[in-house]
């Protein structure tokens, strides 16, 4: 489509441009043929109307001849310059045939001979004026082609990014699974009835997650759910020995988040906090809202002594990567140590809307 005809704004200042030239071009009439106002106004209108749609059709010669290479330049500069000589020159001949029309209307001749000696200038304006169309035109088809171009740099990004997002997801389920599989091999051997009650959790959290389908993000409520799921399995092999503790504003719960964001926290919380004490500990789950900002709060029990890093851990890894692809610097996560208790903490944008 054409490129002014296409955008409100930018007719609206084609349009503006030509009363600007249409009061120009009439200034320049008056002076040098000495014509009075209401007679000079009454030919230079149309003909500026006129020759404003024969400057919009320029765009199409534009189009035939674009300039990729040096070489092309001859070819289109050749192209323009015959267009405009030809259409200021008819653009001439109807002036001269308006103004002819006048005189007899008015019994003037000597309106029409006035204006025949301006005959020259207006030819000459109606070139440049071509010509600046042409150089327009090429600078909104250079525009276009830079615009169209950073779309199809945007849409690569947000595939790469989305690819980048299935494939850390893709990390999670795997993980998780190998982890209670093993809790499950434990189990068996020592109480087969709560290994056999483990397995059908299992099974049920397993289809809930493979329910996400390809969900970019869910509400944080339905990201809890999955947690409270997971805790469930957890809970057949540790017993009594893991407590959870879950505060959330009511108003942090409809807002979304990433899909098995807080899953491989929670699970770490629980092999490498809650595993490794004897006696047991919690697991704190907290969500508040900061300004526009989420905040969500993974705490647990662990023992100092026996606690190895985590901070370049698989699931704590998996996690800020997926953060940064999806948020950018808008989301953080942060790992510290508070006595006993390790935390990690997720800021993200408030969102009811999926990005």
């Amino acid at each position: 489509m054409h490129p002014i005809l296409a955008r409100r704004e930018r007719l609206g200042i084609y349009v503006l441009a030509w009363l600007v030239i249409g009061f120009l071009l009439q200034l320049l009439l008056m002076t040098a043929g000495q014509a009075g106002w209401l007679e000079t106004l009454g030919l230079v209108a149309p003909l500026c109307l006129i020759y404003a749609f024969v400057c919009l059709a320029a765009w199409y010669p534009v189009a035939a001849t674009p300039i990729d290479r040096l070489d092309e330049v001859p070819r289109a500069l050749l192209t323009h310059l015959a267009a405009a000589f030809l259409l200021s020159g008819l653009w001439t001949l109807l002036g001269a045939g308006w103004a002819y029309l006048q005189a007899q209307m008015r019994s003037n001749s000597g309106f029409y001979e006035r204006f025949r000696a301006q005959g020259p200038v207006l030819f000459g304006v109606g070139v440049l004026l071509y010509l600046l169309s042409v150089v327009l035109h090429y600078a909104l088809m250079a525009a276009e082609i830079s615009r169209q171009a950073e779309k199809r740099e945007d849409e690569a990004r947000v595939l790469a990014r989305d690819a980048e997002l299935k494939a850390l997801r893709a990390q999670v389920n795997p993980h998780f699974l190998f982890n209670s599989l093993n809790s499950i091999s434990a189990l068996t051997s020592v109480d087969p009835a709560k290994a056999r009650e483990m397995c059908i959790l299992l099974s049920e959290f397993l289809r809930t997650t493979l329910g996400l389908g390809e969900k970019t993000a869910i509400p944080l409520e339905e990201e809890l759910s999955l947690i409270r799921s997971f805790l469930a399995v957890e809970k057949v092999r540790f017993g009594a020995r893991l407590c959870v503790a879950e505060s959330v504003e009511p108003e942090c719960r409809p807002l979304l988040i990433p899909p098995l964001l807080l899953q491989p926290l929670v699970e770490n919380a629980v092999a490498h906090g809650i595993g490794n004490l004897l006696e047991g500990g919690i697991i704190r789950l907290e969500a508040r809202l900061a300004g526009d900002v989420l905040v969500i709060l993974v705490a647990n029990s662990f023992d100092p002594e026996s606690e190895r890093s985590r901070r370049n851990g698989l699931g704590l890894a998996n996690v800020r990567k997926r953060l940064e692809t999806r948020y950018g610097d808008s989301g953080s996560l942060r790992v510290r140590t508070v006595g006993e208790q390790f935390e990690v903490e997720i800021a993200v944008p408030a969102e009811t809307e999926a990005i």
